[in-house]
């Protein structure tokens, strides 16, 4: 469990903390496209675990409970304000390892597409956490927010996709009607 509050705190230090770890790595455009690329390919892999890992029907009753442990229990109670953050205790852990991941793909460059990553998953984080908890204002807002409740009160097997929402019509994944 993590206030709001001491996530942001949380990744307000931490990102800055992995940019200066890959400061002076490679040259600014190559850190900047680096970056770029790996909040394009967090899009792609909150999308993709979300759909696939995260409303997995596995047959083994020990993978089903670990599903429901990462996914299940906040679809059983969606508002619950201490099931839409991460807890860093698992984030951060899992962090160091894709940044692992990332530096043995890309070498020093793995640094920056890390930052980029890690700020799509920011970001994921908070709109999820804003989706449930926040009223939402504004048009975009409220398309995110109406985007992910149809996912929670129309059809679960729909609209996975959090931060880029457009990524459910590009797949087909989308509500494409509300039932009444």
């Amino acid at each position: 469990m993590v206030s709001p509050r001491a996530f942001a705190v949380i990744w307000a230090v931490l990102l800055p903390l992995i940019a200066l770890a890959g400061w002076g790595s490679v040259g600014p455009v190559a850190g900047a496209l680096a970056t770029i690329g790996g909040l394009l390919f967090w899009f792609v892999f909150e999308y993709a675990m979300h759909r696939y890992l995260f409303h997995w029907q596995a047959r083994w009753a020990p993978v089903r409970w670990v599903v429901f442990l990462i996914h299940g229990n906040h679809h059983e109670d969606p508002n619950d304000p201490m099931r839409n953050l991460m807890p860093p205790v698992l984030s951060v852990p899992i962090a160091l390892a894709v940044w692992a991941a990332f530096y043995a793909l890309c070498g020093p460059a793995g640094t920056w597409a890390f930052l980029g990553f890690m700020i799509g998953y920011v970001l994921y984080d908070l709109i999820h956490f804003a989706c449930h908890q926040w009223p939402m204002k504004g048009a975009f807002g409220q398309a995110l927010k109406r985007h992910h409740m149809r996912h929670h009160y129309v059809d679960p097997e729909k609209n996975f996709a959090i931060t880029a929402i457009g990524l459910d019509r590009v797949f087909g994944s989308a509500v494409t009607s509300v039932r009444g």
